[in-house]
């Protein structure tokens, strides 16, 4: 049977390929899955529910759970970083982590697209790289995680996702902190941060890497994640807040 009709089958009639993609997904997700159908539901666009409807629904029902646990953990999250923040900026905040842009950027850094169960017409289209599908379906993945094990579940993976974001002097892109932290550096320090791998691990389809950021001789942070360009964004981020801190303590102890 060719992997094309396993595709098409019933979950539970096709265990050696789409439940193995999807354990492979989750790993890369950062979610242990208690019932995979509930993350196979989440990738069913509905061109794919439209020919196959023997399948099951859409993950529409899915997209609209998925953006209030969105809304809801995000602005948590928010609420904890920046707790003297005005609504208005918190909101400005939130609106920025969670617009399409946004979320099909972190679809494409989870590789989100390759896993979507597409139609023909939709495949034909490239559909699993338009942004719009793209967000779509990230927030049908966090409405699966949480159906799956509950609220505590989607604020631990939207910390993992959105962390990076978080400083308050960060730009609000995902492939920003590095950039930020080199502009920082430079002008102060009239040095660049290098980056060091520690440690690599897992299978090939599902790697692990952690990173020290260093300053010249100076172990300033470490960061983690399922590709080198995440954990060095972490350890980005991380290290960006640690020099903003000691700025503000020097200038709080020159007053």
């Amino acid at each position: 049977m060719t992997e094309e009709n396993q595709v098409n089958q019933p979950l539970e009639e096709r265990p050696t390929f789409r439940r193995r993609e999807l354990r492979t997904l989750a790993r890369r997700l950062g979610h242990r899955f208690k019932d995979l159908k509930l993350l196979d539901r989440a990738l069913r666009h509905s061109s794919y529910a439209h020919e196959h409807p023997e399948d099951g629904p859409s993950n529409e029902q899915m997209e609209f759970l998925g953006d209030a646990v969105l809304a809801l953990t995000v602005s948590d999250l928010l609420l904890s970083h920046f707790p003297e923040s005005s609504e208005g900026e918190l909101s400005r905040r939130r609106a920025a982590m969670v617009n399409t842009q946004q979320l099909a950027a972190l679809a494409r850094e989870l590789e989100l697209g390759s896993y979507l169960l597409l139609g023909r017409g939709e495949k034909q289209q490239a559909g699993g790289k338009k942004p719009s599908l793209l967000a779509n379906a990230l927030e049908a993945v966090m409405a699966a995680v949480f159906l799956d094990s509950g609220l505590r579940a989607a604020k631990n993976l939207t910390f993992l996702w959105f962390g990076p974001l978080l400083h308050p002097e960060a730009p609000l892109a995902w492939q920003d902190a590095k950039t930020a932290l080199q502009e920082f550096t430079q002008a102060r320090y009239k040095i660049s941060p290098t980056y060091h791998l520690l440690e690599e691990s897992g299978p090939g389809h599902a790697r692990y890497f952690r990173i020290e950021l260093r300053l010249e001789t100076r172990a300033l942070a470490q960061g983690h994640g399922t590709t080198k360009k995440r954990a060095e964004q972490m350890a980005a981020h991380r290290a960006l807040g640690e020099l903003q801190r000691e700025l503000e303590e020097e200038r709080g102890g020159g007053g």
